[in-house]
């Protein structure tokens, strides 16, 4: 292996795991700040400040007047790679091993770092090539294009609609356990039957039987009118 030079940047865990993180909250059109990318990754702001540092000299995330944290074309390419890892992971995990979708995030963190390029392949065959993980997160190809951008969320959806299901995001365990039970998952098509005023919750109904989502969990599920 050769000798990093002073602008580059060891691909650790950790730096693989900031550049995910990057990645995916760009990928919902959320703000990409110093507080954000620290909430996610569970250290403190410093911590995050020193790292982003590390990547903007190595060329992989760039910093606007704003603070605003965005990955160069460097950046990206590694951070979609790790992303595949781990969704390809999450795949495997339910459809092989038989994990539940609630189960599989944590599992996946751990396990996208290890993989080998040819174990990534052999999975992405073995699976038959997926082009989505248990949450209906896309899994970016190995090179060519790759579209990131989430669909509508079901707290915005009117009554009287019917929503098809497309992704769930997939932060929070017990919010994917919940509506696992429920039906709610990626390729359900829901009737929003009613919704509170004043924050209430989103009245669904699933089959024959009604739930009432808050704001919370509502905001969680995306997809399109059916």
């Amino acid at each position: 292996m050769r000798p990093l030079n002073c602008c580059e940047i060891a691909h650790t865990e950790a730096v693989e795991d900031y550049l995910r993180v990057i990645f995916k909250l760009a990928g919902r059109g959320l703000p990409v700040t110093t507080s954000a990318v620290a909430e996610q990754v569970s250290v403190a702001p410093p911590t995050v400040s020193a790292m982003l540092k590390r990547l903007e000299a190595s060329n992989l995330v760039a910093r606007s007047a704003a603070h605003e944290i965005s990955l160069t074309t460097h950046g990206e390419r590694h951070a979609m790679g790790v992303t595949r890892r781990h969704r390809l992971v999450e795949t495997f995990l339910v459809q092989v091993l038989g994990l539940t979708w609630d189960e599989v995030h944590t599992e996946a963190d751990k396990l996208e770092h290890a993989i080998s390029d040819r174990l990534e392949d052999r999975i992405d065959s073995v699976l038959g090539h997926p082009t989505h993980d248990p949450h209906g997160d896309p899994i970016p190809p190995r090179s060519g294009r790759h579209v990131e951008a989430w669909s509508v969320p079901l707290g915005g959806v009117a009554a009287g609609n019917r929503f098809r299901v497309q992704r769930v995001a997939d932060d929070d365990s017990d919010a994917l356990r919940y509506l696992g039970e429920r039906g709610i998952r990626p390729g359900a098509v829901l009737e929003v039957v009613s919704r509170e005023p004043f924050g209430g919750p989103v009245w669904v109904k699933v089959g024959a039987r009604r739930h009432a989502l808050g704001p919370i969990l509502a905001d969680v599920v995306h997809g399109e009118i059916a």
